[in-house]
C-alpha cells in the first residue's frame, strides 16, 4: 500500500477540525444575521402568502421594435410602482423580468381588477398652466416677476439680495425653442432648477412675492378656480405620502385641478393647475442632451407632433403675457408635478427645450418621463394569478409535506443501505437544510427573493441531488475497501475521484439552473434559483462537512474494525484479501561424494 503524501493534503487530512469549525462559523454568522434583521422566516410569493400577480408582456408598434429598451423597461416599471402605491398597497413588487416583461406582485387585500386597471395602461401626461403654486406645509414659494422683455444678462446674480426669501436655489428650468446659446437662470421654485436660452429669458429683477395667487387666470380661455378647488389646495398637504397619492383624483383633462411636485431641495411644493394643454401622445420623442456649445450643461430636447407643435406654441404664447406663476406650465405624470418650467414667448416650430442645472441622471429621468407618454410601446397582459390567503397556506402546507416525505424517505434508504454511514449522511442534510433556509431567509430583504411554490419545488429536488453527493462518495470508500485496504487510507484515496464526480455533477446541475434562470419568465425562475443555489451549498457541504466528519470517523474503532453496523464492514462488501508475497521453498541441497 502506497503511503499518503507529505505536505498540504496530509495537513489537511490530518487536521479536519479546521473544516469543520469554519462551518460552523458561517451557519452561527448567518443565523445571527438573520435575527439580527428581524427576518426569521422566508418571504412567501403571491401563491403561498395569497395575492396578485401580473404579468406584463411589451410590445411595441410596427417598425419601433427598438422602443423595448433597459430605459424605457426600468421607466415602466418605475410608473407602475407609483401608480401601485397610489392604491395604498405596501410591499408591492413592480420587476424586470427578461429584457420585455414586467411582473407585479401585490399582496393580498388589494383590488385586483383596480390593480390590473392601473398597471396596464399607458402612461397619463399632460402639459398644464399653473395657476398658483406654494411649498406644501403652508411656506411660500416665491416667483419671479415677468416683464415678457429678455435679457442676455443672467439675472441669478441680482436676485441675490432676496435669497434669504428663496423657495429654492435660485436656478430654476425654462423651455425653449432651443435655437439660441444664451442662458439665464432665473428665481422660481421647481422640480429640477433652470436656465434659458435667448428665447425665453428672465427679468433683470425678480422679486419674490409672498404667495402665489391662486386667483389668477392661467389662460385666456381658463376662469378662475372656483371655490372648491381654492378649499382643496387649502387643504392639500404634500408632505403626507397618503394625500399626494390622491391629490387631483377624479380630475378630467379638461378641468383644472391640484396636483404635488418636489423642488430642486427635496421639497413639495403644491399646485393649482389649469386644463390640460397639450397631451403627452403629442410629444413625438424627447431625449437628455449634453449642450457643450452654450455651456447650459444637461438639457432635454422635445419634439412635437403636428397638432402637438400647434397646441404648444398656443399654450406658451399665451403663458409668456402672464405674470409669474402663471407664466408657467406644468408636466404632469399621473397626477404627479415631475417639472414646472417657464417661458417668455411662444415657441413655435415644434421643437422645445428645457435647460437648467441639471444632472445627466435628472435630465435623463425627465426624458423618459416625457418620452413614456408618447411611446409607440403598450403591454399586453399575459397572466393575472389571484390566490387567497387560505389557498396559499393550503399551498404552502402542501409543499412542506411534500418535502418532509422527500426527506424521510431518502432518509430510511440511507438507513438501511448505509447504516452507520447514514448518521453523517443525515448530519449533512441538516446541515445544507440549515444554510438554506437562513440564505432564504436573508435573501427575501437583502433582493427581495420570494419563496413560491416552484422554490419549493426545487428545494425538494435539491435533496436528492445532495444526497447523491454523499453516496458517490461512499462508494468510492467502499471501493477501496473492496480492494483490500484499511479504512482510513481508504477515505482518502476516494476522495479525490469522489470530488471530480461531484464537481461534474454539480456544475451540470447548475449550468441547468443558470439557463433555465435566463430563458424563463415569472415563477419558474423560483424554481431555478432555489435549484442553483442549493446546488452550489451542496459543494460547499459536501467539502466542509461531510468529507471532514468522515475523516474523523474513520479514526473511530466502531467504523475503523469494519462493524457490521457500520455499513464499512469487510465480509459484507466482499473485500479481498490483502495480497501477501511468499518465498519458494528452497531445492535440497545435493551432497557430493568424496
Amino acid at each position: 500500500m502506497a503511503a499518503l503524501k507529505k505536505g498540504r493534503n496530509a495537513s489537511a487530512t490530518s487536521k479536519p477540525w479546521r473544516s469543520l469549525a469554519l462551518i460552523l462559523i458561517a451557519i452561527v454568522a448567518l443565523t445571527g444575521g438573520m435575527f439580527a434583521s428581524g427576518h426569521t422566516t422566508p418571504r412567501l410569493g403571491i401563491d403561498l402568502a395569497g395575492g396578485t400577480s401580473i404579468t406584463l408582456a411589451a410590445v411595441p408598434e410596427a417598425g419601433q421594435e427598438s422602443a423595448i429598451n433597459k430605459t424605457n423597461m426600468d421607466t415602466a416599471v418605475s410608473i407602475m410602482e407609483r401608480r401601485v402605491n397610489g392604491l395604498g398597497v405596501s410591499e408591492a413588487e413592480v420587476q424586470t423580468q427578461g429584457d420585455r416583461n414586467i411582473i407585479v406582485n401585490i399582496p393580498k387585500g388589494t383590488n385586483s381588477e383596480q390593480a390590473r386597471e392601473q398597471v396596464g395602461t399607458t402612461a397619463k401626461l399632460y402639459f398644464r398652466p399653473v395657476i398658483a403654486t406654494e411649498l406644501a406645509g403652508g411656506g411660500a414659494a416665491p416667483q419671479p416677476s415677468a416683464t415678457g422683455e429678455p435679457s442676455a444678462d443672467p439675472s441669478g446674480d441680482k436676485a441675490d439680495d432676496t435669497s434669504g426669501d428663496k423657495a429654492t436655489d435660485g436656478a430654476n428650468e425654462k423651455a425653449t425653442d432651443g435655437s439660441s446659446a444664451s442662458a439665464s437662470p432665473s428665481s422660481s421654485a421647481t422640480t429640477q432648477g433652470r436656465a434659458v436660452t435667448d428665447a425665453l429669458k428672465a427679468d433683470e429683477s425678480p422679486t419674490p412675492t409672498d404667495k402665489a395667487s391662486p386667483s389668477a387666470s392661467a389662460t385666456g380661455g381658463a376662469s378662475d378656480p372656483d371655490a372648491k378647488l381654492q378649499a382643496a389646495y387649502a387643504k392639500l398637504d404634500c408632505t403626507k405620502e397618503s394625500v399626494r397619492a390622491t391629490a387631483g383624483d377624479g380630475a378630467k383633462a379638461t378641468e383644472s385641478t391640484v396636483a404635488c411636485g418636489q423642488n430642486s431641495q427635496g421639497q413639495w411644493q403644491k399646485y393649482i393647475l389649469g386644463p390640460a394643454a397639450v397631451d403627452g401622445t403629442d410629444v413625438d420623442e424627447a431625449d437628455a442632451v449634453l449642450n457643450t456649445t452654450s455651456g447650459a450643461g444637461w438639457t432635454v430636447t422635445m419634439k412635437f407632433t403636428g397638432e402637438g407643435s400647434k397646441k404648444f406654441a398656443d399654450i406658451t404664447g399665451q403663458l409668456a403675457q402672464k405674470q409669474s406663476p402663471q407664466n408657467q406650465f406644468a408636466i404632469v405624470l399621473d397626477g404627479e408635478v415631475v417639472s414646472d418650467p417657464y417661458v417668455r414667448q411662444a415657441l413655435t416650430g415644434g421643437n422645445a427645450e428645457i435647460s437648467g442645472n441639471f444632472t445627466q441622471q435628472s435630465s435623463q429621468e425627465l426624458a423618459n418621463m416625457l418620452s413614456y407618454g408618447a411611446l409607440p410601446l403598450t403591454f399586453r397582459e399575459d397572466s393575472v394569478t389571484t390566490v387567497t390567503a387560505a389557498l396559499g397556506g393550503e399551498q404552502l402546507q402542501a409543499g412542506l409535506i411534500a418535502g418532509a416525505i422527500g426527506l424521510a424517505l431518502v432518509i430510511l434508504y440511507l438507513l438501511f443501505y448505509y447504516r452507520g454511514l447514514s448518521f453523517i449522511a443525515v448530519a449533512s442534510l441538516l446541515v445544507s437544510a440549515a444554510l438554506t433556509y437562513v440564505i432564504m431567509a436573508l435573501l427575501g430583504p437583502t433582493i427581495g427573493f420570494a419563496l413560491n411554490l416552484p422554490a419549493v419545488c426545487g428545494a425538494i429536488v435539491a435533496i436528492g441531488i445532495t444526497a447523491d453527493s454523499f453516496i458517490v462518495y461512499f462508494e468510492r470508500v467502499r471501493d477501496e475497501i473492496r480492494e483490500g485496504r484499511s479504512l482510513r487510507p481508504a477515505v482518502e484515496r476516494a476522495w479525490p475521484r469522489a470530488r471530480r464526480t461531484i464537481l461534474v455533477s454539480d456544475f451540470v446541475s447548475f449550468l441547468a439552473a443558470a439557463v433555465l434562470f435566463v430563458v424563463t419568465v415569472g415563477k419558474v425562475q423560483g424554481f431555478a434559483f432555489t435549484l442553483g443555489l442549493t446546488t452550489v451549498l451542496d459543494v460547499v457541504v459536501v467539502f466542509l462537512f461531510t468529507k471532514p466528519l468522515l475523516t474523523l470517523m474513520a479514526r473511530r474503532t466502531f467504523f475503523a474494525s469494519g462493524h457490521k453496523w457500520s455499513g464499512l464492514d469487510p465480509k459484507a462488501l466482499g473485500a479481498k484479501p490483502p495480497l501477501r508475497r511468499t518465498r519458494r521453498p528452497s531445492a535440497p541441497a545435493q551432497t557430493k561424494e568424496a
